[in-house]
């Protein structure tokens, strides 16, 4: 078979990498040969000689690529060697992904923009083209390729099936990588964090709580998408211009601002600005009596609601009226300040002093206005914290107990609140292990709070651990689109996943996650457990290692060592976890026990468990590591005595 020159001088070896399920050859070998009609060098799996050691060859030219082509589809999107190969383009930041029937690529790979070749009627072959030719630094094709288009291809294909047709996309989301930046809806928002501008750092607190609530009003309209907080503050610093900014965080409009307080004034300027353009589109400067902090904040959402024409209502003032009741909301400014200190110090994460702080000024908050709802659902939030990481035994029941009320309060106080009812689904369901009774909050907190990344992120975490698996995916999905830069959203996406067994998929938005927040608890165990359980024991027993929680790292060690031999290490990982988080490791014991073979053991530390309402057991209806013990009466009586069945 004669070759056709190369028409790109300098490329030695295939520059693009194709990577498609066997079961979609036939429709893979129109997308190859126009790719080499169009000059570019491809390598697909076809090319693989009798003998060839695959993995060698193929990760050599996955890592020579310039561009990586994913197929996705039905057969493709469960694919281990997809995901994979997908994986190393996107980490690249050379992906080209490719629908060829329409269907949605799997979480962790929805940040880029997709030529959905089942729709459009355009020229999807020519969208491919120029997305591969961008990431050459290229044409899309050289004039001697293009008069050789009807030439024969570098070799003989067998052609089947009908015509491919398909919708194509922008270059900019592949050029820029994962989360790169397609364009928001035109009635997309995000609401940086406001500039103090008071000149006392020790009041960042303030102007940080006023831009989230600002942005809380405006998520409430069920017009607007609104990018969620911890996304917008990856922005603090201002470092990228407008434009850059808003692409990152797929919306069309920033709101941006600052505050200056002075005794009992404040100053308030905010600015819509247009992310595409970059210029303003409206832009207000607010000075009044603390006293009016509240109108201020109304104020501006109504004024962001109306420049992005949306149809709204004036919103209820955050006063004493009965409808700011019922959304959480106080008329003294007291509470108010002392809230947002709160919601400073939980946001913190730093330790279990940052925590208790945060719950001394919710506390106080409510002191100031017991009738202060969100308070209370802030204060649930705090105890089910200090509960679930820091206490042991009767003081940890009594917190969630705790929790539940106040959750409770909140809810009877502010019905419409959708952070009221999630703070009592989850103490419900984590801190009582009731799991039919979290579920009427949990379900009200994603009616209510369509617009909140934190209350869809819970709910759907609720959801995949009680099996309701296609509400979780709707739910999670949501929530990484309005907060797409959070890691706490993107590990969420991958406990989803791993709840549904699809461990391929798991993994790459948690290594997402770690990307975004390399200290970040839990992940490294999550891919570990991935990676167990798809039998990849060395990548397994890496990622546990890396595990900075050894209440989760070291279970995973322990079922290794026990795996391969070494009975003595996993005698000492299980003795090591038991010493440093005593009855808190109850259902991580019972993990080991399972995997080790010892299933008297391991119902025993259940049983334990469940005496001491050990909030790991929430995990327990689809965790793949109790699955030795699933035939077992005692266990499936200890499901039915959760709620789980």
């Amino acid at each position: 078979m004669n070759e056709v020159e190369d028409p790109w001088p300098g490329d030695s070896g295939p520059t693009v990498f194709l990577s498609y399920s066997r079961e979609d050859r036939k429709r893979a070998l129109p997308v190859i040969k126009r790719l080499e009609q169009a000059g570019f060098n491809v390598w697909w799996d076809g090319l693989l000689e009798g003998g060839e050691r695959f993995s060698r060859t193929t990760e050599a030219a996955l890592e020579g690529a310039k561009a990586v082509v994913v197929l996705w589809t039905k057969t493709s999107i469960v694919s281990h060697w997809v995901h994979d190969e997908a994986t190393r383009g996107r980490d690249r930041k050379c992906l080209v992904p490719v629908s060829l029937d329409g269907s949605e690529p799997p979480l962790g790979f929805r940040q880029f923009q997709v030529i959905d070749c089942s729709r459009s009627a355009g020229k999807p072959m020519e969208q491919i083209v120029r997305a591969v030719a961008a990431l050459h630094g290229r044409p899309a094709e050289p004039a001697a390729a293009s008069a050789r288009r009807q030439a024969p291809s570098r070799r003989a294909f067998v052609l089947g099936g009908a015509a491919v047709v398909a919708a194509g996309g922008g270059l900019a989301a592949w050029r820029s990588g994962l989360l790169g930046g397609s364009a928001g809806a035109p009635n997309s928002v995000a609401v940086l964090p406001f500039a103090n501008m008071s000149g006392d750092p020790a009041q960042a607190y303030f102007s940080d709580g006023l831009a989230a609530e600002v942005r809380s009003e405006l998520a409430r309209n069920a017009e607007l998408q609104v990018a969620a907080q911890a996304s917008s503050n990856k922005f603090r610093e201002r470092q990228e211009d407008a434009r850059g900014i808003a692409r990152a965080l797929h919306v069309t409009y920033l709101l941006d601002g600052n505050v200056r307080r002075s005794g009992n004034v404040v100053r308030v300027a905010a600015e819509l600005i247009d992310g595409l353009s970059g210029f303003s589109k409206w832009s207000q400067t607010f000075e009044r009596p603390m006293t009016d902090i509240f109108a201020v904040q109304s104020e501006i959402a109504e004024a962001v609601s109306a420049a992005l024409s949306a149809q709204v209502t004036k919103p209820a003032g955050p006063g004493g009226d009965e409808a700011g009741r019922r959304l959480g909301r106080t008329a003294s400014v007291a509470a108010y300040d002392l809230y947002l200190r709160g919601k400073d110090a939980f946001e913190l994460s730093a330790d279990e002093a940052s925590d208790r702080a945060a719950l001394g000024f919710f506390d106080q908050a409510i002191a100031a206005d017991r009738n202060y709802g969100s308070a209370h659902a802030a204060r649930s939030r705090s105890l089910a914290v200090i509960a679930n990481q820091y206490a042991q035994g009767a003081q940890r029941r009594s917190l969630y107990e705790q929790a539940v009320t106040a959750a409770e309060k909140s809810v009877a106080l502010a019905p419409a609140l959708a952070d009221a009812h999630s703070a009592l689904g989850f103490a419900l369901f984590s801190g009582r292990l009731d799991v039919k009774a979290a579920r009427g909050p949990y379900d009200r907190s994603n009616a209510l709070g369509s617009g909140d990344a934190d209350v869809l992120s819970r709910y759907a975490l609720y959801c995949a651990r009680t099996g309701r698996l296609d509400d979780a995916r709707r739910a999670i999905s949501k929530a990484s689109q309005l907060d797409p830069l959070s890691p706490r959203t993107f590990r969420s996406v991958g406990a989803v996943e791993y709840a549904a067994r699809n461990y391929v998929a798991s993994i790459p938005p948690v290594e997402r996650a770690l990307s975004l927040n390399p200290r970040m608890s839990g992940a490294w165990a999550a891919i570990g457990a991935s990676r167990l359980m798809m039998g990849e024991t060395d990548k397994a027993r890496e990622a546990f290692g890396k595990e900075k929680s050894s209440l989760f790292g070291l279970p995973g060690i322990a079922i290794i060592a026990r795996r391969s031999g070494d009975q003595a290490a996993a005698e000492a990982a299980l003795a090591r976890m038991i010493a440093e988080h005593g009855d808190n490791s109850l259902y991580q014991q019972a993990q080991i026990y399972a995997q080790w073979g010892d299933s008297d053991g391991a119902l025993a530390a259940l049983g334990k468990a469940r005496a001491a309402e050990d909030s790991g057991l929430i995990f327990i209806r689809n965790d793949p590591l109790l699955d030795p013990l699933r035939q077992r009466p005692d266990f499936s009586g200890l499901l039915k005595d959760l709620g789980f069945e």
